[in-house]
């Protein structure tokens, strides 16, 4: 039998969305408080509109503060070191009605350009427990933007994430590593 994050690190590669939902779905339930601290991310591609845009602009992983202080959006700064972006800036789901500017590198530029302006320190989302694919687990929620991303445990320090985006037909996966 294959160990949880050796199955994650075959899929960093590239799967189906299925695969990735089995997988998912096969992993335990990741408590509020276990998800506190920084994390750095990376994207598990499945042919999802958003695959490889996070790692065009910058993006570096999710802080939890606490339940009520999450940030969802932490990138990496030009010159060193990392922000919290904004998320409601983001026109995501317009975005998504033209996939071509998705994978365009101006767009990348632009975004990695004006981000620091955009950034914020408020917490813009919170952690909820929410069941999702029949499991109870740890979620955060968005303020400005109709994000749920849920989360897996692949470990005491990796989880797999999915990001439920209302109008998308399938989920963008992610996973998140603690940084110490």
């Amino acid at each position: 039998m294959t160990a949880p994050a050796d199955t994650l690190r075959d899929m960093t590669a590239g799967t189906t969305v299925t695969a990735a939902l089995e997988f998912f779905d096969g992993l335990p339930a990741v408590t509020v408080p276990a998800m506190f601290g920084r994390w750095a991310g990376g994207e598990i591609p499945t042919g999802n509109p958003l695959d490889g845009l996070l790692a065009r602009v910058g993006w570096h992983g999710k802080r939890f503060d606490s339940a009520e202080e999450a940030h969802p959006l932490v990138m990496d700064r030009a010159g060193g070191g990392t922000f919290n972006l904004r998320p409601g800036v983001v026109p995501l789901p317009w975005l998504l009605g033209v996939p071509a500017l998705l994978r365009s590198r101006i767009l990348a530029r632009g975004v990695r350009a004006v981000a620091p302006v955009l950034g914020t320190r408020a917490p813009r989302a919170r952690l909820r427990p929410t069941e999702y694919r029949g499991v109870v687990s740890a979620t955060m929620c968005y303020n400005d933007l109709p994000i749920h991303d849920v989360f897996r445990r692949v470990d005491d320090d990796t989880v797999l994430g999915v990001m439920d985006l209302r109008g998308m037909d399938r989920p963008f996966v992610f996973f998140l590593c603690r940084e110490s």
